[in-house]
């Protein structure tokens, strides 16, 4: 497959563009890329261990990292303080790998509580489900404000192959109406793959819409940890919809900032539609991600991040951290341009989604 590599500038190498960085830098409260895109949104990572091994995600046999290079809660928590009360970040969402199997995540979300007076809007969660049926009250408890759960498939053969042959959709879908019934809000996300789950798509909307839980598809991304990506592996949004206008009314909606395109069903029901490949939405991004070994991805397809644990665990100060933030997302990418597979040292699972 052609690869699809996208050149990264750090702020180290662009001595030319420095001062207008360092304006960037100067102004509290914000972290802007060089083409006025603010970001307010930053994905988190918490691990890069998972129990399930679906294949848009990771390897079949992954190697997990050695635990000496994750993110410490004391550091984790002092890079968040910045990213929200020197940056502006309104809004953290915690992935893995499984960000369940870390063990003091109940603690992290509950320690986040305290960003609410520095602007932090909404800690979120995103989850296979797999463990959420016992958890979820404690972690609506400890502040947690809604979670968005992966379910790619209702017939368990169907899963199983989604899932590597790791746990099964019963155990999701209970994870799910265990934390819709404990009041914490619930999204299911499924990524569509041509050849693997594309017949699940009726039978997921039929299930979540009787069970007023909202549900969105994705398209598959060239960023798998196993290089199964093809472009004719991709279900184009369009296609999607096709069986569901068979059986039900859809209605496009309004566009809003949202990453989704949203269709409401039979007048009683929002379906959402996250179309990366074919109907990209770069031009209004807003996120950042931190990976579980403390590395800044600017963009979801970057080949390379920005290292912040190394300097953080030599004692630099705020000011540097900062800096080293602001140079890296100054020289974000514009958008979307892959012509396929996106090769990198990192795969999703270790980045988080």
């Amino acid at each position: 497959m052609d690869s699809a590599i996208f050149p990264i500038r750090f702020l180290d190498q662009a001595d030319a563009a420095h001062g207008a960085v360092a304006a960037w830098s100067r102004e509290e409260g914000t972290v802007v890329d060089r083409i006025g895109r603010r970001k307010r949104k930053l994905r988190v990572s918490l691990t890069d261990r998972c129990n399930l091994r679906c294949p848009y995600c990771m390897p079949d046999q992954p190697k997990w990292l050695p635990k000496d290079q994750i993110l410490r809660q004391e550091e984790l928590m002092r890079l968040l303080g910045l990213f929200v009360g020197r940056l502006g970040i309104q809004e953290l969402r915690l992935t893995g790998g499984e960000p369940l199997l870390r063990k003091d995540l109940d603690t992290i979300i509950a320690k986040s509580q305290a960003l609410r007076s520095k602007g932090l809007e909404r800690v979120s969660l995103t989850s296979n489900g797999i463990l959420l049926g016992a958890r979820a009250k404690s972690l609506l408890s400890a502040g947690l404000d809604d979670v968005n759960v992966s379910l790619d498939a209702l017939d368990e053969a169907v899963f199983a192959r989604m899932s590597g042959g790791h746990g099964s959709a019963a155990e999701v879908t209970h994870g799910i109406l265990s934390a819709r019934d404990a009041g914490l809000p619930v999204k299911i996300n499924t990524v569509v793959m041509r050849g693997y789950n594309e017949s699940e798509i009726l039978p997921l909307v039929r299930w979540a819409r009787s069970q007023k839980v909202p549900l969105r598809f994705i398209e598959f991304m060239p960023l798998d940890g196993g290089g199964v990506w093809s472009a004719e592996r991709v279900v184009p949004e369009a296609e999607m919809l096709a069986p569901l206008q068979e059986e039900f009314a859809l209605e496009a909606m309004p566009a809003t900032d949202d990453p989704a395109r949203y269709y409401c069903v039979n007048e009683d029901y929002t379906l959402g539609v996250i179309s990366t490949i074919s109907k990209p939405f770069c031009q209004r991004c807003d996120r950042l991600r931190l990976t579980a070994t403390g590395e800044l991805y600017s963009c979801l397809f970057s080949a390379h991040g920005r290292d912040l644990r190394e300097p953080l665990r030599a004692g630099a100060n705020d000011d540097v951290l900062l800096n080293a933030i602001r140079g890296h997302v100054w020289f974000k990418e514009e958008g979307y341009a892959a012509t396929g597979y996106v090769e990198r040292p990192i795969s999703m699972h270790a980045l988080g989604g």
